[in-house]
């Protein structure tokens, strides 16, 4: 469908992680979800640049379903104060320093501008995307994409995904007319359901049949990319394994948090878009549980709350409070490594479980 040598599909936010997955033979996925039109087009025009005539795609958060409040902005100031004193007493009890006072409103102005969750800059982000030719896969993060949307990408010859947790989304992509699906089981970082991937990812391939299905959730080494291949899947969606190389985006400190984390030091929670998502433990995502906590704003203005605790804990490094979207597969992310590695890995030992399941198969 795409050329690519190894069937890998690497979801990442970084611009260094996807071209680089996309040079040593897979198909990266750039996240889309934080850029505007200008700066999406910067990130486009790099990787067009470092990854030649290979292709690559983009995700973009497409939710069924938005609050905007009556209005396209999306301004800070129309946070319920309720909401914005829980936030702001829980960094002040902490000791983490507050924003600048004369530069905070500025600040929070530039970041709130960077969250795309509305169906007018969804359509802003298609059409920078489609000014770039070796896009050639979309995937939709949050449901089956608008029909109109749907028809520009077919139009331009870019094959069309969307994730999904059920098997009843799944039948609901294929209907529209998509090429491919991400069965996502909730072992994922980010906005997932809650049926595992042993369980998800066989239930979405028959039901989607002939319909290729790319699995994700979970997997990060070759053991679990043959597994996926032997429930029917064609490819394998890669996101959390990333975040432990030296390409990605993460700051040290993050990275050392996420080193140090076992598999069960991740947990679905509401707190930082309004939908469920897995994240890294800490006390930011704990507070959220806690007896006389908030209700969850609806998507977006959940991230738009969690922008001014979010910066005040990055700047001040609290490992306490730090937190990143990140699955399951962490509790193998022991050092930092390199993008190719990881593939090479994946690779090397993806062949030796195919051989051996081979010599189990040689009955008598």
């Amino acid at each position: 469908m795409f050329g690519i040598e190894v069937p890998i599909f690497a979801f990442s936010h970084c611009r260094n992680v996807v071209s680089e997955v996309t040079r040593a033979g897979g198909l990266g996925v750039l996240g889309t979800s934080y850029y505007g039109p200008e700066a999406l087009e910067q990130e486009l025009d790099w990787i067009d640049h470092q990854v030649g005539d290979r292709p690559y795609g983009v995700n973009l958060l497409l939710a069924s379903k938005y609050e905007t409040i009556g209005q396209e902005t999306i301004d800070f100031r129309r946070l319920p104060a309720d909401h914005v004193k829980f936030v702001q007493d829980l960094c002040d009890r902490a000791g983490i320093p507050p924003l600048p006072p004369a530069e905070r409103e500025a600040m929070l102005d530039h970041e709130v501008r960077q969250i795309h969750m509305t169906p007018e800059h969804a359509q802003q982000l298609v059409d920078v995307a489609l000014r770039h030719k070796n896009i050639k896969l979309f995937v939709s993060a949050l449901g089956t994409p608008p029909k109109d949307i749907v028809d520009q990408l077919h139009a331009r010859g870019i094959k069309v995904g969307a994730m999904t947790g059920k098997v009843e989304h799944a039948r609901r992509h294929k209907a529209a007319g998509l090429d491919l699906v991400i069965a996502q089981g909730t072992e994922a970082a980010g906005h997932t359901g809650t049926v595992s991937s042993m369980v998800l990812w066989p239930e979405v391939v028959d039901a989607v049949a002939p319909m290729p299905v790319i699995a994700a959730g979970g997997v990060g080494r070759g053991r679990q990319m043959a597994a996926a291949f032997a429930l029917g899947a064609q490819g394998v969606w890669c996101g959390s394994v990333w975040l432990g190389t030296r390409e990605s985006e993460l700051e040290p400190e993050m990275k050392s948090l996420l080193f140090k984390a076992r598999s069960d030091d991740t947990v679905q929670t509401r707190s930082r878009t309004g939908k469920p998502a897995r994240m890294l433990r800490s006390k930011l995502t704990e507070a959220w549980e806690q007896p006389g906590a908030p209700t969850f704003l609806p998507m977006p203005w959940q991230s738009v709350l969690n922008t001014e605790p979010r910066l005040r804990i990055d700047r001040a490094r609290h490992p306490e409070f730090l937190t990143y979207p990140v699955g399951q597969i962490v509790g193998h992310m022991k050092e930092e490594t390199s993008v190719r590695q990881v593939i090479y890995d994946m690779l090397e030992e993806f062949g030796g479980t195919v051989e051996s399941m081979g010599q189990l198969a040689e009955f008598e």
